[in-house]
């Protein structure tokens, strides 16, 4: 199975420019090896390491990070019982479930 650094670097090949529009937004993944994500107006980049000011951070552990990414663990759910927690902007976490189709990362 992918590592979650792997999957989360990997997330910009699975992006849905024409989803996502004018968003613009950093998002910050803590997990063993943080990663965050950067959107802006139909371009997406990942990057290893700590954003500067992300507009939203999601904190959530390997295991479950990999269970979301590959359709065995639902969003809403697993932040519903604490399996991820939002910092910031909740909006744009929900966001990021619908500019990203994770099936292609298989």
């Amino acid at each position: 199975m992918k590592d979650a650094r792997e999957l989360l670097t990997r997330l910009p090949l699975c992006f849905k420019p024409e989803t996502a529009g004018n968003l613009s937004m950093t998002a910050q993944y803590m997990t063993a090896h943080p990663v965050y994500i950067t959107i802006d107006r139909g371009h997406c980049s990942a990057h290893e390491g700590l954003a500067d000011n992300p507009d939203v951070t999601l904190r959530i552990r390997d295991d479950h990070l990999i269970k979301l990414m590959t359709g065995r663990m639902h969003g809403l759910p697993a932040f519903l019982t604490g399996k991820i927690k939002v910092e910031g902007n909740y909006r744009l976490a929900q966001k990021l479930q619908q500019v990203f189709d994770t099936s292609r990362l298989s």
